[in-house]
């Protein structure tokens, strides 16, 4: 009997298959028209453009997401910008509502979410959406871990150019050998530079009076911090890590995301409203003891902002307000025996007694009734998972209806009843 054909084409299939799973990752770029368009990808060619690309920028969309079609226009308007870089950025979408093994390898939790791949590993992007504010963002991802000036103009450019997400690192009088290894380590946290050439306008302007100093800057806060040394790895790098964030960090689902790689506690004061001008005269004071407690992190929020935070720590419309806590960012907090509420009057006293009062152990630990850090950072992924479902669920239900009402209308919808069955 002659052998049937049908295994060996079987094995031939699966050689011609994996052969094109092996050289998939090594497809150049020029299998795609890279003419400043955004391109629109499936799930075939999704590992290719990844690979082939140094900065990708992914929109993982959904047709029927209104927040994507907003975005929409504003990637058009960006993508021609950043492929022209030096080092250019490709923009690029996938409708991850249709490809739903991407969805699920990447994480993707609600529409829109953009990714950044820097040579194929992707990072979050969790910056802003409006086309120039979206260049000005991802420029620092491909700029030099460490820039060089050589003049005022050059470091008023290199300050006006950086924007205002990310903190600045100035080096003055400062070798760029000191810190590029640690440039290199948070660069996706910050800008870092040397200045090599300045005036003595520039020292009085940035507020120091001897060189080498590192001058840290929080453009969206208006605040400045300077390190004159020891400019050794393990005091410069705390320095850094201090200076990552605000003196006082206002705490909402924006800024948990900030707390994600942080060991510090947080000496977490809770305020009735925080715009409001009492707690605007008690963020300053916060500030002030900030500076002094570096090894802490001092954030506060209002119950009027953030009611379901709050809550967890037993605040609620009847405690009395403002009130410091520490929070360990995970199931526990303490409270300062003596010190569980801040009067109006003298309040930068009191705050010095409570953290004096933790230092020293006069606390009482508790347990949250909430999620942790984590706990409330992964809310944020199920609040919108929640609401991609209830959307879904509710469009799937409106089919069935409609599909329903159309049967009902069908005269022929009466020839057989739903327990009949077919021959």
């Amino acid at each position: 009997m002659r052998p049937s054909p049908l295994p060996l084409l079987l094995v031939l299939l699966f050689s011609w298959t994996c052969s094109l799973q092996w050289i998939s990752p090594f497809v150049s770029s020029h299998e795609f028209t890279v003419d400043g368009s955004v391109l629109e990808l499936v799930e075939s060619n999704f590992d290719s453009a990844i690979s082939a690309f140094e900065f990708v920028l992914v929109d993982f969309y959904a047709p029927w997401c209104g927040h994507c079609k907003r975005l929409a226009p504003e990637l058009d308007v960006a993508a021609p910008i950043l492929a022209g870089l030096d080092k250019p950025i490709v923009i690029a979408k996938i409708n991850a509502d249709k490809f739903t093994r991407l969805t699920s390898k990447y994480e993707i939790d609600g529409f829109p979410t953009l990714k950044l791949f820097m040579h194929g590993a992707p990072v979050e992007y969790t910056g802003p959406r409006k086309a120039d504010l979206l260049v000005r963002f991802l420029k620092k991802f491909v700029a030099p871990d460490v820039s060089l000036l050589e003049s005022d103009s050059a470091i008023n450019k290199f300050v006006e150019s950086a924007g205002t997400n990310f903190p600045l690192y100035i080096g003055f009088g400062l070798d760029e050998s000191i810190i590029s290894e640690l440039a290199r380590k948070y660069k996706q946290k910050a800008w870092f530079s040397v200045a090599k050439g300045f005036s003595e306008d520039v020292m009085i302007a940035y507020d120091f009076d001897k060189v080498p100093a590192l001058v840290s800057i929080q453009p969206s806060y208006n605040e400045q911090s300077i390190f004159y040394g020891p400019f050794e790895e393990e005091f410069l790098e705390k320095f850094i890590i201090q200076s990552l964030l605000p003196l006082s960090l206002p705490i909402n689902y924006e800024t948990l995301k900030l707390l994600k790689d942080e060991e510090r506690n947080i000496a977490l004061t809770i305020v009735d409203d925080e715009s409001d001008e009492k707690s605007l005269k008690l963020i300053k004071l916060l500030k002030a003891a900030a500076s002094a407690n570096r090894d802490l992190i001092f954030g506060y929020v209002g119950l009027k902002q953030w009611g379901d935070f709050t809550d967890t720590f037993g605040i609620n419309k009847k405690t009395k307000l403002p009130k410091m806590i520490v929070w360990n960012r995970n199931e526990e907090y303490f409270s300062v025996i003596g010190s569980e509420s801040l009067d109006e009057e003298d309040q930068g006293s009191q705050i010095t007694r409570f953290i004096e009062g933790y230092r020293e152990g006069r606390t009482e630990k508790k347990s949250i009734s909430g999620p942790s850090l984590m706990g409330f950072f992964n809310s944020v992924i199920g609040v919108r998972m929640v609401l991609t479902i209830i959307f879904l669920v509710a469009v799937l239900l409106l089919i069935l209806t409609i599909g329903k009402d159309n049967e009902d209308d069908d005269p022929r919808s009466g020839a057989s009843r739903p327990d009949d069955k077919e021959d």
